[in-house]
């Protein structure tokens, strides 16, 4: 996420709640839909076995379409894809990035 710190800052209100996205957005008083999208991206980054047509109801209830469903789903898919390449290709974070602080 934070590789693309730059994009959130546009849309978030404060540093506080761009810290809170990344950490744990639970925190992050986002509105019900937004932590109902983030609740589905984390499981299907986490634990995707254990996604199920419920998660998709959850989801549609939030009033995505089936046409948002599936940006979800590539959007998660290719972020995820394209960070295992890199630390698979050992890629080391770009300066100045907090991960590549540690």
């Amino acid at each position: 996420m934070e590789s693309h710190e730059k994009d959130l800052r546009s849309v978030v209100e404060s540093d506080e709640q761009v810290l809170a996205i990344q950490t744990d957005h639970k925190t992050a008083d986002l509105s019900p839909r937004e932590t109902a999208i983030l609740d589905y991206a984390v499981k299907l980054t986490l634990d995707p076995r254990k996604i199920c047509q419920v998660d998709l109801e959850v989801l549609r209830e939030h009033g995505l379409s089936d046409v948002e469903l599936v940006d979800l789903v590539q959007c998660s898919a290719y972020f995820n894809f394209i960070n295992r390449v890199l630390d698979g290709l050992g890629v080391d974070p770009e300066p100045g990035m907090r991960c590549a602080q540690t």
